[in-house]
C-alpha cells in the first residue's frame, strides 16, 4: 500500500438516525464507532476475506482540505481501511474550505492515473463537471459529508443527514431559551456558492426553532428577519460568512456584535466556526448570557462543553464511519460486487446524528459529553 497526499491538501440508545447499513455492503467501524469486541471481530473477519488473494483496488480521498479535525479524521479512517481492504490510497485535498481548482485537480489525475473510484468532500458546484467526466471515464465517485446538488451528480453519498443535524440543535435552543426573545447570529460557510452542508443545517436550525420553513429547498430558505418561534419571538440579526473556518468566523462574530451587541444565540455551520464565534463572544465579554450551537462531535468541541465555553450543544457526525463505508463501497463494486443502496426515504445513505450537550432539555433527546467523548474524533 502507499499513500500519496497531495500538497493542495435512559443514555446510548437515545443516540439519533444511526441505523443499519444495507447488507450488500459488509461493514468495519472504526475503532471509535465500533459497538463490541464481537462485532469488530466479525466485521475483521469480513474484510480479511473480501480482500484475500485480490488485486489491490486504487482509491483517491479528495476531502475539502487538510486543516479542519473532520477531514483529518476522515483521512486517518480511510488510512486505516486501506491495509484490510488491499486499497492502493491516495489522499488529496483543496488548499481550503471551497477551492474548488484544488479539487479538480485530484479528480482529474485519478482519471489519469486509472483509480476505480474517488470519495469526495465535494467544495462546490465548481466540481461537479470534472465528477461527471470521472464517472465517464468508469470511476465509481461517492461524496461524502456533503451531497451534491443535484444529488445524482455522483453514484452515491455517505453523510449525516444535515437537516435532521440542524434541527436537532434548533429544537435545543428553542427549549432552552424557554420563551425568552431569541436574538439569533447565523455563521453559515459562504454567501457566493451554495454547498449543501451550508444551506441544509441552516435551514434545519431555523426549523427546529420553530420559525416556518421548508428546510428541503436546495437553497437558503428566505424567512423573515423577526416574527414568532416556538416559545417566543425571535429576531435574525445577522447572517455572515465564515467560510467555515476559525479566524473568518471570529471576524464574522464581530461584525455580528457590532450590528446588534443584543445577540443571544449563535447557530454556527461547524465547530470551526463555532470557536471562532467563541473567541469573539469571550473578547467581548459575553459568555455569559450568548449560546453556540454548533454541529461536528469532535472531540475539543465535546470537551468544550465542560468548560465554561460559550458552545453549549453540537450535533455529533461521525466522519471515519463515512470513510470507511466510502471504501468498502468502492472496493466491493471494483470486484465484482454490488452498489450500496441509499437509506429509504432520503437520496443518500444516513450515517447518523447524536445531539450532545451537558444540559439536556425535555422533549429533545441527546447524550452528554462523557458519552460523546467515547465515540468522538480529532
Amino acid at each position: 500500500m502507499k499513500f500519496s497526499i497531495s500538497p493542495r491538501h435512559k443514555k446510548r440508545q437515545r443516540m439519533l438516525g444511526i441505523i443499519s447499513f444495507v447488507a450488500v455492503i459488509p461493514l468495519v467501524l472504526s475503532a471509535c464507532n465500533s459497538s463490541s469486541g464481537s462485532d469488530a471481530s466479525s466485521s475483521a473477519t469480513e474484510s480479511d476475506s473480501a480482500s484475500s488473494g485480490d488485486a489491490p483496488v486504487a482509491i483517491t480521498l479528495i476531502t475539502k482540505d487538510s486543516n479542519n479535525a473532520f477531514f483529518v479524521a476522515m483521512q486517518a479512517g480511510a488510512k486505516a481501511e486501506a491495509d484490510a481492504l488491499n486499497v492502493d490510497l491516495t489522499i488529496g485535498s483543496g488548499a481550503k474550505d471551497g477551492d474548488e481548482a484544488g479539487q479538480i485537480t485530484l479528480i482529474e489525475n485519478a482519471v489519469a492515473n486509472g483509480q476505480a473510484g474517488i470519495l469526495i468532500t465535494p467544495n462546490g458546484p465548481g466540481v461537479n463537471d470534472a465528477i461527471n467526466k470521472a464517472r465517464d471515464a468508469g470511476l465509481f465517485v461517492i461524496a461524502l459529508d456533503t451531497p451534491p446538488n443535484p444529488a445524482d451528480t455522483v453514484d452515491i453519498t455517505f453523510a449525516t443527514d444535515n437537516i435532521t443535524a440542524g434541527d436537532l440543535i434548533g429544537q435545543w435552543a428553542a427549549k432552552t431559551l424557554a420563551g425568552k426573545d431569541a436574538v439569533i447570529a447565523m455563521i453559515d460557510a459562504f454567501d457566493d456558492k451554495l454547498v449543501a452542508t451550508d444551506y441544509r443545517r441552516h435551514n434545519g436550525f431555523l426549523k427546529g426553532m420553530g420559525i416556518q420553513v421548508d428546510a428541503t429547498v436546495p437553497n437558503f430558505v428566505d424567512v423573515p428577519d423577526s416574527g414568532e418561534y416556538n416559545g417566543g419571538k425571535y429576531t435574525i440579526a445577522c447572517k455572515e460568512p465564515g467560510q467555515a473556518a476559525q479566524d473568518e468566523s471570529r471576524t464574522a462574530m464581530e461584525n455580528c456584535l457590532n450590528k446588534n451587541p443584543g445577540i443571544n444565540v449563535v447557530y454556527a455551520i461547524n465547530e470551526p466556526a463555532a470557536f471562532g464565534a467563541a473567541e469573539a463572544i469571550k473578547a467581548a465579554g459575553r459568555e455569559g448570557d450568548i449560546m453556540v450551537v454548533t454541529i461536528d462531535g469532535g472531540c475539543a468541541a465535546v470537551k468544550s462543553l465542560s468548560e465554561g465555553s460559550p458552545i453549549k450543544a453540537t450535533s455529533q457526525q461521525y466522519p471515519t464511519k463515512m470513510a470507511s463505508l466510502g471504501m468498502k463501497a468502492i472496493a466491493e463494486i471494483a470486484r465484482g460486487g454490488e452498489k450500496p443502496a441509499t437509506t429509504a426515504g432520503l437520496d443518500f445513505f444516513n450515517t447518523g446524528v447524536a445531539l450532545v450537550t451537558n444540559q439536556p432539555v425535555e422533549g429533545v433527546d441527546s447524550i452528554d459529553s462523557t458519552e460523546a467523548s467515547s465515540i468522538c474524533w480529532g
